[in-house]
């Protein structure tokens, strides 16, 4: 994360603890917004100088990221993450562009501390004795120089050329002595492609006084190490006489060769073909400069004027294509390649011009004059800085930084269109400030004030670097000055600088530019140089300016920089120091004055805790280097020094901070507003640069063989691998033996340490910052052993087998997928496969291959892998034995018993690899019992379970777990459907006894209906519904039948039918009742036919005796659904009646229609809105006594207007005849009232009816008609005459007067009706002899009321009977 200053100073806010709510939280900028608007000035790492005097503090930002908060990641994702972050922070390390800019600068630290010191002398190599003896026999001249690039130095006496590989002590010579002229100057090239064979890589161009001749050069890495070289005759020379060649130069990009003599300024080039062409020899000479005959005419020497300017040095940049000149005049000249091999001067810089543009920057200075010259140039490259272009340094030491430009600005790719055309002085850096050795301890001092005050003057007056005579410099920055102080001397002073990365990465006001900080080094190297030469491999942290020169990110994945300096007594290597190496050497030497404590303070302030943190840690892990008296480069071992870097990393790795400030959201975790220690910093700074080179490179490098076949090779050596491994085991080893120490690995018994809720929160996000980090070294540690274990196989082999779509996502795996990633872990797992297979086929035990592989990267292949390997083995011996012979049953058995101890683990396609073979076995029973094993342990905590309990809410994490579990399921319904499947090709029974097919099909379903997953029971039911297999349930003997489909029923009316089928089956008629009541009444789509049946069917289900249960809940369950079933009832009457009823509107009649055929409604709705609008007042009779309604005025009201609606409606309709209708009423509603004396009052409805037929139909019809329909209902006799006999002594209208003798006929008639009932039976007539007198007394009466003559011949002749019955 970058950090920068807060814009007020921090202090602490009423409520910003973690007790308190928050606000809302800080939504900080990207990473790659920068606050200050330039990106030179954008501050480099999170942990910075604390010293007080330096900068204000800084508070940090807090990234984050809503859609994958912290909390969410795992410990392994977390800290890659952090290693990705370190390496992004490493590569914005600044440009040079950026600290070299527009100005001056005296920036050097030269301190008298050994320690300190930027480089040190590692080895030397002394000449052999051969190459005096040689030297002997020189005549004329001695030239000596190096090769440092393939180790090799050489040197010429008179007409001899001689190499010799430096570094072995005893070397063979290898000699070139072929020619007969003095040769001038020797220069190695890279050749011009396709001219020579392969092996040929360089080429010497030796220039001699008269030719220049090209010596073919193949160099190879040697067995015993170095370098081996050969030399081959080319027959390419040119002749150059009078040019006296002063200067070469080749490019390593094209081959060109450039050469230059002291008779002229001309630029020259070599051209050398293969073959000879109709008009260009195999090799000739071309002048770029002069035109016309001068071009190829030879420079006599007695022309030259006195003087004549010449080149003394060129050099070439690959990168843009340009070859710069230096003029004896000290003028530059800068030439542009064309891709015509044209070369075309574009820009002269005479020195005149670079002295006008430094006026600009600063005050005269002798140091910068007219008597000043450039001894030298140096290109940089367009891959180190977009601007800069060359470094000159003058013979006062002054190194001048140009940019070229051109019309389009700067660039860093240069083509025709954009060659430069101007260059301008950038930047000029003055010599330090030299110091007699009298003023050593002043000058310790000066150098540790001068390294941190910014506001330090430029010294621009410095004679340090006077009579510089040569300089060199090496990328990122190395700087070799060579002063010759004493004339009367040889020997020549040897100034050295190297760039601090560490204080530009972070420079000390983040407000202001990075310094150009360096370290300087006096050095006497005893004899005069001969030539210097970079030993090792060009230096390049990136392969842009960004991130290009940072040291620090590099300093434990590439070799140190080592610098070759040939003298006349040998060659001199020196070694560039890192970091860690002076952290190492200041704690060896015991530190300055202010000891240990203080050079630790010192790094403090000039690097930071988190970098101090780093560096410490190498130091303690064995990163340090150092150089013994004897010159032997050895790793720092000294336990007191590894004891102190171990004190360091754990003392000064600083403490997390609780930034309160950033806690404005209650939704965001307290323990993500935590930002873990410097020393995590310097944790995961070390990891990140151990690792650098591999994380983001893959794994594997396929490229096609010589042969047309595949070749896959490791696209990172095996060997950096393990030495990467080493390191990390290395760290693993110090942090597990330190972890006590360690604040954040010491374990939960640090919390009690804490004081307040914040160090608490603290110190736990601090644990889990550290703890990822220790997960993913270890997960790193067994990826390397992964890739060692993968390419000791035959890798191409294995990633042939693999399948298309897992191959590919090989190929792309990189190491930071492997080390951190899901998908980088299965992708292992399936290359583990892949070489367990092949070592199977191939006929080795499982077990041995295993077993090796769990030894060396158990991750990747642990206990459960090797487990499943040995039940696949297993399975595939019993499909060799055969799956029907016990043997083979027997090596299922184990197969199955393995996988299920590892069920947990199982992936999907393991699982189908095997319940796949179990099938093709017809072992159905074990593929099923596998994939429920495998569903349960996929989700131990039964939370799918509990989905299905809550309705499957949507959006839900408990459906993904239940989806996990369902991809189970779905193979058993494959099984399944195996069995059936079989079952149909085999009979169950031959001879009496069980087929094979039969006891395989009852053993897979023995294991479904036995499981206790519920989960699988309520898919497996839903499975058999969508095959419409609902009659499958009903055969179903499971407790989750009843359960699954209760819940379901509440939403599908399918399953609820299939829950009282299963009831009704089971015999549990009161559990089928209650559905069946509950259907009557639901809210589904149910017609009123449908809730009817559906009652009645529950009525006769209650009505069914059991025994068990309780019985009053039985009754009220009867009670209940008989009263639901006469609503129902009614509500069907008044809807059968609405259909028919001619008074609604075709409109109306729809909605009225679904309005009743649906649910059952209220008896208030049905006689409000239906039945008493609709004056339907038999059904309001009814709806009074389904309602236990008891108001006789309203019950007597209602059958009056039933009557005469009754009436009219018939008389309407003119058939049957009234009479008729108002009987057969009187008898339908009669029997559903049941006679209810209430709801059927006998004693108000005989007059009434008595009266309508009085008035209505008198004389229509039977006379006996009222009397009959009464009868007909079994209405008491009892009841009858108490009616008529109050209505003959009533004597109420119209039965007055002589109409009483209608009533009259009607007591006759029903007492003669009971006389007959009564007679028929062994009871008592009329139920008893006071009945009989009562009647007998009853028709005495009668005779005397007025009755016609034959009815009063009937009531004496029935009183007779009875008087003869009493007797």
């Amino acid at each position: 994360m970058m950090s920068f200053p807060p814009q007020t100073p921090p202090k602490v806010l009423p409520g910003a603890y973690i007790q308190t709510p928050a606000l809302s939280r800080l939504q900080t900028a990207s990473s790659n917004t920068r606050p200050f608007g330039n990106s030179s000035q954008q501050q480099y790492g999170s942990y910075t100088s604390d010293a007080a005097v330096s900068r204000p503090p800084q508070q940090p930002q807090i990234q984050t990221n809503q859609d994958s908060p912290s909390e969410t990641l795992l410990p392994i994702e977390r800290a890659a993450k952090n290693i990705s972050e370190m390496l992004n922070q490493e590569a914005q390390y600044p440009d040079l562009d950026s600290y070299i800019g527009q100005g001056i600068s005296s920036d050097y630290d030269v301190s008298q501390q050994q320690a300190w010191a930027p480089f040190q002398k590692s080895r030397i190599y002394t000449f052999p004795d051969r190459i005096f003896e040689q030297c002997n026999h020189s005549q004329v001249r001695t030239l000596m120089g190096l090769f440092a690039d393939v180790n090799h130095a050489w040197i010429t006496v008179d007409t001899c050329l001689y190499l010799w590989d430096y570094t072995l002590p005893n070397s063979e010579i290898i000699g070139f002595e072929e020619q007969h002229s003095t040769i001038k100057l020797v220069k190695m090239v890279v050749p011009r492609a396709g001219v020579f064979t392969p092996q040929i890589n360089r080429l010497l161009v030796v220039a001699t006084v008269t030719d220049i001749i090209l010596i073919g050069v193949a160099s190879q890495p040697a067995p015993t190490g170095g370098q081996s070289v050969g030399l081959y005759q080319t027959g390419l020379s040119v002749s150059v006489k009078g040019l006296d060649i002063t200067a070469i130069a080749g490019s390593s990009a094209s081959g060109r060769v450039f050469f230059s003599g002291k008779a002229s300024d001309d630029v020259y080039e070599l051209i050398y073909q293969q073959e000879e062409s109709w008009f260009r020899q195999r090799c000739s000479k071309v002048n770029h400069t002069s035109r016309g005959i001068s071009a190829f005419a030879p420079t006599l020497p007695f022309g030259q004027r006195m003087g004549q300017e010449s080149v003394v040095e060129m050099v070439v940049d690959d990168s843009r294509k340009l070859l710069y000149t230096l003029s004896s005049k000290s003028t530059i000249r800068t030439f542009y390649m064309t891709p015509n091999n044209g070369l075309s001067l574009v820009i002269t810089k005479p020195f005149s011009q670079t002295l006008n543009n430094i006026a600009h920057m600063t005050s005269p200075s002798e140091l910068i004059s007219p008597r000043t010259s450039i001894v030298s140039v140096h290109p940089i490259s367009s891959q180190e800085a977009s601007k800069l272009h060359i470094m000159a340094t003058t013979s006062t030491g002054c190194r001048i930084f140009m940019s070229a430009t051109s019309s389009y600005g700067w660039s860093s790719i240069t083509d025709s269109s954009n060659a430069p055309n101007n260059m301008q002085v950038q930047h000029v850096k003055f010599p330090p400030v030299m110091f007699s050795p009298s003023q050593s301890n002043q000058q310790q001092a000066s150098t540790q004030m001068t390294a941190y005050n910014t506001q330090q003057a430029v010294n621009t007056s410095s004679r340090a670097l006077i009579q510089t005579v040569s300089a060199h410099r090496y990328v990122p920055g190395f700087f070799l000055c060579f002063v010759n102080r004493d004339s009367q001397s040889e020997s020549e002073s040897l100034f050295m600088s190297a760039p601090d990365a560490g204080r530009i990465s972070r420079p000390q006001d983040p407000s202001r530019l990075s310094r150009y900080a360096e370290f300087g080094l006096w050095l006497n190297i005893g004899s005069p140089v001969v030539n210097v030469g970079l030993a090792s491999a060009s230096f390049a942290a990136a392969n842009s300016p960004r991130g290009f020169g940072n040291e620090l990110a590099v300093q434990y994945d590439k070799p140190a920089s080592e610098i070759a300096l040939m003298t006349s007594t040998g060659v001199h290597i020196l070694r560039r120091r890192r970091l860690v190496d002076i952290f190492a050497n200041t704690i060896k030497t015991g530190g300055g004055e202010e000891g240990l404590e203080g050079e630790i303070k010192k790094f403090v302030r000039m690097y930071g805790r988190g970098e101090t943190a780093s560096t410490a840690l190498a130091v303690a892990c064995g990163q340090g280097v150092d150089v013994s008296s004897d010159f032997r480069v050895a790793k720092v071992t000294d336990p007191e020094v590894l004891e102190y870097a171990r004190k360091a990393f754990i003392d000064y790795g600083g403490r997390p901070q609780f930034n309160e400030n950033s806690i404005t959201d209650q939704s965001s975790p307290a323990i993500d507003m935590v930002r873990p220690s410097p020393r995590h910093e310097g944790l995961s700074l070390y990891i990140s640069r151990l690792v650098r080179s591999i994380w983001k490179a893959p794994v594997v490098r396929e490229v096609m063989a010589s042969n047309g076949g595949l070749d896959v090779s490791p696209a990172i050596s095996l060997s950096k691998l393990k030495d990467i491994q080493q390191d990390l085991t290395k760290l693993n080893e110090f942090l597990d033996t330190n972890k006590s120490f360690i604040e954040g690995l010491s374990g939960p018994e640090a919390l009690g340490r804490t004081s307040s809720k914040q160090e608490e929160v603290a110190l736990q996000a601090e644990h889990r910052a550290l703890h990822s980090m220790v997960v993913l070294i270890e997960h790193m540690i067994e990826g390397i052993s992964f890739v060692l274990v993968l390419f000791d196989e035959r890798i191409a082999e294995i990633v042939i087998s693999l399948a298309n779509e897992t191959r590919q996502q090989v190929r792309y795996l990189t190491y930071e997928g492997l080390f951190s990633t899901s998908n980088g872990r299965d992708l292992a797992k399936e290359l583990v496969k892949a070489i367990v297979n092949r070592n199977i086929a191939n006929g080795s035990n499982v077990e041995t291959v295993a077993e090796a592989l769990r030894r060396r990267c158990g991750s990747f292949c642990s206990t459960e892998d090797v487990k499943v390997f040995k039940a696949q083995e297993l399975l595939k011996r019993a499909s060799e034995a055969g799956s029907e012979s016990e043997f083979g049953r027997n090596l299922l058995n184990e197969g199955l018993s393995l996988f299920k101890q590892v069920a947990g683990s199982l992936s999907m396609e393991q699982l189908h690899w095997a319940v796949r073979q179990f099938v093709s076995m017809q072992f159905y029973a074990g593929a099923i019992q596998l994939s429920l094993d495998v569903a349960q342990q996929a989700d131990r905590g039964n939370r799918a379970l509990a989905w299905i309990q809550e309705a499957r809410p949507e959006n839900d994490p408990r459906a993904t777990i239940f989806e996990s579990r369902k991809r189970c399921y779905n193979l058993i319904h494959d099984v399944i459907q195996a069995v059936e499947q079989a079952s149909l090709q085999a009979p169950d029974i031959i001879e009496g006894q069980f087929t094979a097919a039969a006891r395989r099909r009852a053993e897979a379903y023995d294991v479904i209906d036995t499981s206790d997953d519920e989960v699988f029971q309520t898919d497996l039911y839903d499975w058999y519904l969508a095959q419409g297999r609902a009659d499958r349930l009903l055969e179903i003997q499971s407790p989750y039948i009843v359960t699954y489909l209760q819940r379901k029923s509440s939403d599908d009316i399918a399953h609820a039918d299939l829950l009282w089928k299963y009831y009704k089956q089971s015999e549990r008629y009161h559990d089928a009742a209650a559905v069946q009541l509950a259907l009557g009444k639901s809210a589904f789509a149910l017609s009123l036919d449908r809730r009817i049946e559906y009652l009645s069917r529950a009525k006769a289900n209650a009505s069914t005796h059991v025994l068990g249960g309780s019985r009053q809940t039985k009754q009220n369950l009867l009670r209940e659904v008989s009263d639901l079933l006469d609503v129902a009832n009614i509500q069907d009457d008044i809807l059968q009646r609405l259909k028919a009823d001619p008074r609604i509107t075709s409109q109306r009649k729809p909605e009225v229609v679904k309005e009743l055929n649906g649910r059952i409604l209220s008896l208030s709705e049905l006689y409000n809105s239906y039945a008493d609008q609709a004056s339907y007042f038999d059904i309001c009779i009814l709806i009074y006594q389904a309602a236990d309604y008891r108001n006789p005025a309203d019950i007597r009201s209602t059958w009056l207007n039933l009557l005469d609606r009754t009436h009219e409606e018939t008389a309407e309709r003119g058939e049957p005849l009234p009479y008729e209708a108002v009987s057969e009423k009187i008898r339908s509603l009669g029997n559903r009232l049941s006679l209810s004396e209430s709801m059927f009052p006998v004693g108000d409805l005989v007059p009434m009816v008595r009266k309508y037929a009085y008035e209505f139909q008198h004389e229509v019809g039977p006379e006996s008609w009222v009397m009959d329909a009464f009868i007909d209902l079994q209405v008491p006799f009892e009841s009858l005459v108490s009616a008529l006999e109050g209505m003959f002594y009533n004597d109420e209208a119209p039965f007055q007067g002589r109409n009483r003798r209608f009533i009259a006929n009607d007591l006759v008639y029903v007492i003669g009706q009971w006389y007959r009932e009564s007679s028929r039976g062994a009871e008592a007539v009329f139920g008893g002899e006071g009945n009989a007198e009562n009647m007998s007394q009853l028709l005495r009466v009668l005779q005397q009321s007025g009755l016609d003559e034959q009815r009063v011949e009937q009531c004496q002749a029935l009183r007779m009977r009875i008087e003869h019955t009493l007797r």
